[in-house]
């Protein structure tokens, strides 16, 4: 490791990695990633010990600008009401008129979207089969 070398938070370095808290954890606890440990035995990785997974990995970007341009025509476009993550997986609930779309998708995800209250996002719907019901 360089002295000049930034040390990253495990944290910090999946999310450079675009991989899960958990997978740094295990390749940090394996030895697959090396790692300085603090007096307080918390692990900070050298930015210089992730680039031969960069190099591997195709950008966040480059994963996600396809989902631009989808063939779904079932958008419905809102505001984020509320965004909450929880382990592995976050709760995200639009505001659509004055209906209210909640859908469940990984952490992982919403934190790669940057996810936040207030924003506008759109709910895309693929399903085989629509039921209508009649309101009184």
């Amino acid at each position: 490791m360089a002295s000049s070398d930034t040390l990253l938070k495990p944290r910090e370095a999946a999310a450079e990695l675009g991989l899960s808290y958990p997978t740094i954890k295990q390749w940090l606890l394996s030895g697959k990633l090396e790692s300085a440990k603090t007096p307080g035995g918390h692990h900070l990785i050298p930015r210089s010990a992730l680039a031969p997974y960069l190099k591997a990995a195709p950008s966040r970007k480059e994963t996600r600008e396809r989902f631009r341009k989808v063939s779904g025509r079932n958008q419905l476009v809102g505001t984020i009401l509320e965004v909450k993550i929880d382990g592995l997986l976050a709760k995200v609930v639009l505001s659509i008129g004055e209906q209210r779309i909640t859908s469940i998708i990984t952490a992982d995800a919403a934190r790669e979207m940057k996810l936040r209250k207030g924003q506008q996002a759109a709910a895309l719907m693929k399903a085989t089969e629509v039921m209508i019901t009649r309101i009184p």
